[in-house]
């Protein structure tokens, strides 16, 4: 029932009809929810007919390695070969974070409904409605960004100078796949279904007992019952990644109206004593009735980032028809994603925010053409948009809490990484795209060689290295020449496949995109 943007994975700029929730958090923290056309997709390995030193080489047109000796004649990239993985290392990647509190916090649930429904469950019996808005204001927290920002917060600050690595890369597959605002599905799958049964759960027994309810309270509760519904099905990742509108319209707008009816529920069904069929004017029995402070707390979680909503001037640049760079006041930290809208109310996309730092005077949203929206952005580009100025952090987010790391991205993706890179000097940039800054113009440009020095970063240019690297091997060389303690993936499926499924096999240790579950 919480108000949610646009945005899986979602809330990013997302194809035409995707959200940046479900990560696809989800795919806020990719930048943008696939490559972008003309952009390369990393799928299988494909080296280009380079020795080992060149490929570690910083290749760009300003390189003085470049410049000194004459680039050899470009062959075609090798057939790509298909990397055996596995079964368990597959499994392993399935059965991840997001799946483990899935099955938990689902298995807990149904035990609690099941011990209800036998009569040995008192708790529940009593305070039925308590555990329905109880699984309610967990749905609206985790995916409530100051919520977010304050866990992200504790952990980094709490952990970073003393906590073991083993504990750091817990806790921050535990926040990627428990926060992750454009993460799709992530934990709020479980939390959907179990509010659903929770909640189906109450309005049978309500109608069980309709004999000593008031005719409001059952109307009342059906009305929830059905806005829920509706809101989770709506919340389905093929109806958020297909019909985008439809998603908003109907998760956000229902969600709302549920979220009323909840209250009416609340007060109706705490104010009325079916013992003795009579209204109780009194107004202890409400305050001290645990639904009540669930719902007040749950409001307030869904009207807080509305209430940060501003219309905002931009600045737009369009290096190239397949990108539009979005530049606004104000400096960020580093790992923080953006939804935007050209209205107050819908389609709100999400986007990896670049910034030099809070003390920056500015930072940047990258926008690259995917459908309507984004292409919008670039055949009419806008003077002002809608945003909420309080952000909300992707995983990279948890990149402070470590003291190296490799940041590798594809294409768009560079969006969701480069902060980290430019704001932090033990993290390296590999960035994979094709003739970058033709493509993403000069000023994405000058933010990466202002701010990073070349022993710091590798920027793939596969139109002029033929071809895609070997980014498991590349990726394992960096990481023992660096000393890096953890990846940060960010590219299309394919890639982030591949990428995860070779630095587990290696050992490395590894966060990758997001897609809906």
């Amino acid at each position: 029932m919480s108000a949610k943007p646009s945005a899986s994975h979602h809330e990013n700029a997302l194809p035409a009809g995707a959200t940046i929730t479900s990560s696809a958090l989800d795919d806020a923290e990719k930048g943008i929810y696939d490559s972008t056309p003309g952009l390369p997709v990393l799928s299988s390995p494909a080296s280009a007919h380079v020795d080992e030193k060149k490929e570690l080489a910083l290749i760009s047109p300003t390189s003085d390695a470049t410049a000194a000796s004459p680039r050899p004649a470009q062959p075609a990239a090798k057939k790509p070969t298909k990397r055996k993985v596995s079964k368990w290392v597959l499994f392993r990647l399935w059965f991840n974070t997001y799946r483990k509190f899935f099955t938990f916090v689902t298995l807990l649930n149904l035990t609690g409904i099941i011990l209800a429904a036998l009569g040995h469950f008192p708790y529940a019996e009593n305070h039925l409605g308590a555990l329905v808005l109880g699984n309610l204001l967990c749905a609206v927290l985790f995916r409530n960004e100051l919520f977010m920002r304050f866990l992200y917060t504790i952990a980094i600050y709490g952990l970073r100078s003393w906590a073991p690595l083993w504990l750091k890369l817990a806790v921050t597959s535990i926040l990627q796949h428990v926060g992750g605002i454009h993460s799709g599905c992530a934990l709020s799958g479980a939390r959907q279904v179990n509010e659903l049964l929770w909640l189906v759960y109450k309005v049978v027994d309500i109608i069980i007992y309709r004999s000593t309810q008031h005719p409001a309270i059952i109307a009342t509760g059906i009305i929830t019952n059905v806005a829920v519904i509706i809101s989770v099905l709506s919340a389905f990742p093929w109806v958020r990644n297909n019909y985008h509108n439809t998603f908003e319209r109907h998760h956000r707008f229902i969600g709302w109206l549920g979220l009323a009816s909840t209250w009416v529920f609340v007060i109706l069904g705490n104010s009325y004593d079916f013992k003795s069929g009579e209204w109780r004017p009194e107004t202890y029995s409400l305050l001290n009735a645990q639904e009540l402070w669930f719902a007040v707390f749950m409001t307030i979680f869904i009207l807080i980032p509305w209430l940060t909503l501003r219309e905002v001037p931009v600045e737009v640049e369009i290096p190239s028809p397949k990108v539009a760079i979005l530049k606004f006041q104000r400096g960020m930290q580093q790992g923080l994603l953006g939804r935007i809208s050209r209205t107050s109310l819908m389609e709100y996309h999400a986007f990896g925010i670049v910034s030099e730092g809070r003390h920056s005077g500015c930072h940047y949203l990258i926008c690259g053409v995917q459908g309507d929206f984004t292409r919008e952005l670039v055949a009419n580009p806008p003077k002002t948009v809608w945003t909420r100025e309080l952000k909300f952090a992707g995983v990279g987010h948890a990149s402070a809490m470590f003291k190296r790391g490799i940041r590798i991205c594809t294409g768009t993706g560079i969006g969701a990484a480069l902060s980290t890179c430019i704001q932090s000097p033990n993290w390296f940039l590999i960035w994979i795209g094709s003739d970058q800054e033709k493509t993403f113009g000069p000023t994405i440009s000058a933010l990466i060689y202002n701010n990073i020095p070349p022993e710091r970063m590798i920027l793939w240019d596969s139109k002029k290295r033929g071809g895609r690297p070997d980014t498991v091997k590349l990726l394992k060389e960096v990481w023992y020449s660096f000393g890096a303690e953890v990846i940060f993936i960010t590219s299309n499926r394919q890639g982030n496949d591949e990428m995860m499924q070779g630095c587990l096999e290696a050992g490395l240790h590894s966060f990758g995109t997001l897609w809906d579950f």
